[in-house]
């Protein structure tokens, strides 16, 4: 399985930012992807995660309403839209998919994510 993030860069605060994670090696449709991200000097977080078709999803408290995730199962494709960006939201952000986890829940948990991909850099400025 590849995972390939793209679609990050430098970005004003209050601007918006969408990012794509192309997927190959097995049936894109049949698994839950998500998304997460690691600050300088912090752990990898949590941001988003989405299931198989799309009807289940889950967002980190600093991503509800700011952030939508979605996927094209036609395409192989992840994304995420990213409105309102601020200063915190400076990361490195990965894409993940899961071989365990269906919907739910269970998305948050990166335990639940077999396959990463390499990451993407989004630094806002203030």
């Amino acid at each position: 399985v590849q995972l390939q993030a793209s679609g990050g860069g430098l970005v004003q605060a209050g601007g918006s930012r969408r990012l794509s994670c192309a997927a190959s090696g097995r049936t894109f449709s049949s698994y839950a992807m998500g998304w997460f991200r690691r600050a300088p000097g912090k752990e990898r977080e949590f941001v988003a995660g989405i299931n198989w078709g799309g009807d289940s999803t889950r967002y980190a408290d600093s991503a509800k309403g700011r952030f939508t995730i979605s996927r094209d199962n036609n395409k192989n494709t992840l994304y995420l839209q990213m409105n309102s960006l601020k200063p915190e939201d400076t990361a490195v952000y990965y894409c993940a998919q899961s071989g365990t986890c269906v919907a739910g829940d269970c998305l948050r948990n990166s335990w639940e994510y077999d396959y990463w991909g390499q990451g993407t850099q989004v630094t806002v400025s203030s």
